[in-house]
């Protein structure tokens, strides 16, 4: 067992490990550490505790020291330097005529460089942006492309829900959101009401996907051939959280729909689940 720390460097990012070099830092201290990014200022998320060698990933880096007020005199002065930097950015993209939309932009606490996070279709040529930048900051430059999601994530907005975007407040991580979920939840497969505002599929689609694959095991899918009373019938629609199924007897002329528990009926063939295949490929991830 090793003695670490947590520390976040984003408010939404993940945990990292720490060596506290045996102070004791309450939650939400700021502390001075050296990632592979350089020098970086970070708060406590997690208060001294004991761990297993096999959740740290070596080596274990140190803490330079707790925050001091000179510390966080610094970080704000950094905050008002890459509000004038993402604007000086944006000025000379528009001036290499890139394709390419700046999202956000980053001093390391020790500034010794610049990250300016961006988004675009596709690969782009920065060398002239970079060559040009570095000659105003007289530092290091590093343009770093993002994806839809991590756009969502870092300027927030409000979702479908009316509140604010998962990503943006508690998300430390993305989960694979597949378009199965959605099918499995009963939610209507157009793109329009099942995608966020970043234009994948909702991250909420995952949250109760386990208890949704639970319930689908004690039902028949849609589609089953099932018996029920001595009489056969097609499973027409499936209400999974209340556990009923709506089953066809009858003939095609003259079809008799019933509301019957899953329990009480006997599947004599399992149906298909399909997803339909107008679903955009994108979408599915």
């Amino acid at each position: 067992m090793t003695e670490v720390i947590g520390v976040k460097f984003n408010k939404v990012g993940k945990v990292y490990y720490f060596d506290p070099k045996g102070n004791t830092l309450e939650v939400g201290r700021g502390v001075v550490v050296e990632t592979a990014r350089g020098v970086e200022f970070g708060y406590v998320a997690v208060a001294n505790r004991e761990v297993a060698d096999d959740e740290i990933v070596a080596p274990l880096k140190p803490i330079i020291r707790a925050a001091t007020n000179a510390d966080y005199e610094r970080l704000e002065k950094n905050k008002e330097k890459e509000k004038e930097a993402f604007e000086i950015a944006a000025n000379k993209i528009r001036e290499h005529k890139l394709d390419m939309k700046l999202i956000n932009t980053e001093y390391t606490f020790d500034g010794s460089k610049i990250l300016f996070y961006f988004t675009a279709d596709g690969r782009i040529d920065f060398r002239e942006l970079v060559k040009s930048l570095a000659g105003i900051f007289k530092t290091r430059i590093e343009l770093r492309q993002m994806g839809v999601r991590d756009e969502a994530k870092t300027l927030g907005a409000i979702g479908g829900c009316g509140r604010t975007l998962c990503c943006s407040t508690f998300l430390n991580d993305f989960h694979p959101v597949s378009i199965r979920m959605a099918k499995d939840q009963g939610l209507s497969l157009n793109p329009t009401k099942i995608s966020g505002i970043c234009g994948r599929l909702m991250c909420c689609l995952q949250y109760e996907q386990v208890a949704y694959e639970d319930l689908l095991k004690k039902v028949p899918n849609k589609g089953s051939l099932v018996e029920y009373d001595g009489e056969r019938g097609v499973v027409n629609e499936v209400y999974v959280l209340k556990g009923l199924i709506k089953v066809k007897f009858g003939t095609q002329e003259e079809p008799v729909f019933k509301i019957l528990d899953a329990k009480d009926v006997k599947i004599l063939k399992k149906g298909k689940t399909e997803v339909p295949e107008d679903v955009p490929d994108e979408l599915n991830e």
